[in-house]
């Protein structure tokens, strides 16, 4: 596997014009690691699709430098999207938007919307201005990750989906953990399709008014299956009030080997193998590692995962989410 310095200016242009050629690539953003093909080569896109065992009706966000290079795949970015690329971007923010006839109908998976973000890592910026100075519009990049399963936030965690072969720019850790919220601006009254580090409040406060709740004439949307961003070991989501009687009823509980996430920071069971980590207590520092410590828990081999679930408010609604999905 290639691993390019995303810190080399050298690198970054090898990257980008791998990207160009029409290869696959795993980039950093702020987030987490996508794997990247140009969104407007269907041939490249499908690559992304069977690398990850992705579906091809599951539409993927496209990564734009800048709002200029969003008008290349949008038919339009009035209202309620420019409001909130002006307010958002760059940042952890999807626009789904009406799709441009005739551009990325693969990165779209055929809808006449798609979505698109201007991602704030610096690195991510400096390949997406690279690419486009190669003719590149956009990078169309989900998590690089196999389809389901936990999202990278390290280039390590890419080596480990996808062994030796894949080019990897690595950007270091990403400061946000999970994916990016996505806001539907197709209709009169735009929705939150799925949450992320920007809260609902803040969404709303740019908007104007609440945001919808999905329903069945809502665009498919990445990460939004029921079952979704999971571990190898069953993940548990229990109220602290049950977890803590399962920590005091000990290995009593039958299982050999437990991975425990609480706040309540209980060592409980580590004299028997378990592996205990402390939340934290505010929502993004548990965004920010959530993705880590899952896949630290596969790595020590633990047979289950039990996981205090969060408390309610919107600040805690972008990891609710991926910790009900990763139970799902």
């Amino acid at each position: 596997m290639a691993i390019l310095r995303g810190t080399d200016a050298g690198d970054v242009a090898a990257a980008a014009a791998h990207l160009a050629a029409g290869e696959l690539l795993a980039f950093p953003t702020e987030t987490v690691y996508g794997l990247g093909a140009r969104a407007d080569d269907d041939a490249a896109v499908a690559r992304i699709f069977a690398a990850k065992g992705r579906p091809s009706d599951h539409p993927l966000i496209v990564h734009v430098a800048d709002s200029q290079g969003a008008a290349a795949f949008a038919e339009t970015l009035a209202g309620a999207a420019q409001r909130l690329i002006t307010a958002f971007w760059p940042g952890p923010l999807t626009v789904i938007v009406p799709r441009r006839a005739g551009t990325a109908g693969a990165a779209a998976a055929g809808q006449a919307s798609i979505g698109l973000r201007m991602p704030s890592h610096p690195v991510a910026l400096a390949l997406l201005r690279e690419a486009a100075r190669l003719g590149v519009p956009g990078v169309a990049g989900p998590s690089a990750n196999r389809f389901g399963h936990v999202s990278p936030t390290r280039a390590a965690h890419v080596q480990q989906e996808f062994g030796p072969g894949l080019w990897v720019l690595d950007g270091g850790e990403c400061d946000v953990g999970i994916e990016s919220a996505i806001v539907d601006c197709t209709r009169v009254r735009p929705a939150l399709l799925r949450p992320g580090q920007l809260s609902r409040t803040a969404l709303e406060a740019v908007l104007g008014q609440p945001l919808a709740a999905p329903d069945a004439a809502s665009p498919r949307a990445p990460g939004t299956l029921a079952s979704h961003y999971a571990p190898r070991a069953p993940l548990h989501l229990l109220e602290p009030a049950e977890l803590q009687r399962r920590l005091q009823a000990g290995p009593g509980a039958g299982l050999p080997r437990v991975g425990v996430y609480s706040r309540l920071a209980s060592a409980a069971g580590a004299d028997v193998g378990w592996v205990c980590r402390a939340m934290p207590e505010e929502a993004a520092a548990v965004a920010h590692e959530l993705f880590a410590v899952l896949r630290g828990f596969d790595e020590a081999g633990v047979s289950a995962i039990w996981v205090e679930r969060p408390p309610p408010g919107p600040v805690w609604e972008g990891v609710r989410d991926r910790l009900q999905r990763a139970a799902g």
